[in-house]
């Protein structure tokens, strides 16, 4: 009997990776009551601060009208508002309506305590290979993304 074909060292942890991040905004965002996609534009949001439809579309990578529609859903849920720009009567901005649920508290304090705990036990030539690695996956991810999307 042959043995199945070793991965490349990577293969699988990038895969496994990717996978548990989408998994995990999913199940938070369900908490919440909405997807995945509404709960990382409810992050961008929270993140950046008030900011247009077409800002919160760019940072999805989706069109004018995919972003209206989360819009739309985080609305619903109670979680943003829509109000007029002060400076620009024209412009509508998105705002978050409060901070973060308990669920999602606890959930990136425990994701923080764990990596802080982690990283501490790390030698310094360790945390920056593993800072490398991240750095790299994101920018792989980002690369990828919009070669997919035409970019």
């Amino acid at each position: 009997m042959t043995a199945a074909p070793q991965e490349p060292a990577g293969d699988r942890a990038g895969w496994d990776l990717s996978t548990a991040v989408v998994l995990f905004h999913d199940a938070l965002g369900a908490r919440l009551g909405v997807g995945a996609t509404d709960h990382k534009a409810l992050g961008l949001v929270r993140r950046d601060g008030p900011m247009t439809l077409s800002a919160i579309a760019a940072g999805l990578g989706v069109v004018a009208g995919a972003a209206t529609a989360v819009v739309d859903r985080l609305e619903a849920a109670g979680l943003v508002e829509r109000f007029r720009d002060p400076g620009d009567r024209r412009r509508v901005l998105v705002r978050p309506l409060s901070g973060a649920a308990p669920a999602e508290r606890d959930a990136y304090a425990r994701l923080g305590r764990e990596t802080a705990a982690f990283m501490a036990g790390l030698g310094e030539d360790e945390r920056r290979a593993v800072l490398d690695y991240i750095a790299l996956t994101r920018r792989l991810l980002e690369e990828e993304t919009a070669r997919l999307r035409g970019a």
